[in-house]
């Protein structure tokens, strides 16, 4: 089973269209490459290994596509699209992890606020 029967596997099992998909799989991708690498979302290595992951498969796609179809307007748009799609997410996670990281996780500690003790899980 070769990458494109893969996609299309995916596709119809899920319910999903493929713009749906490169939306999961950016998503995805980034969350299990910061963890395998041990990074932080914060750190751009999983940020671009997704870019290069986004722009391999367009090129598999572009390779895979009948010649007439390759110069085409609409391929051209429709691979940016996925590009768009796949990047977004991941994109916005970096960009909050850098330079917003207590957005998600709650307000940070300011200087000279007394720490709150834990009671339930006292420090050791």
């Amino acid at each position: 089973m070769d990458w494109f029967e893969i996609k299309n596997w995916l596709e119809l099992s899920t319910g999903l269209d493929r713009d749906s998909l490169h939306i999961y799989a950016g998503v995805g991708v980034q969350l299990i490459v910061a963890l395998i690498l041990r990074r932080s979302l914060a750190s751009p290595v999983p940020w671009l290994l997704v870019a290069v992951a986004a722009l391999t498969n367009e090129y598999y796609d572009y390779s895979f596509v009948p010649d007439p179809l390759n110069a085409t307007q609409e391929y051209f748009d429709g691979a940016i699209r996925d590009v768009w799609n796949t990047l977004l997410l991941p994109s916005l996670l970096l960009v909050i992890a850098r330079y917003w990281p207590t957005w998600l996780t709650g307000r940070a500690k300011t200087v000279g606020e007394p720490e709150k003790l834990d009671r339930a899980n006292p420090p050791i």
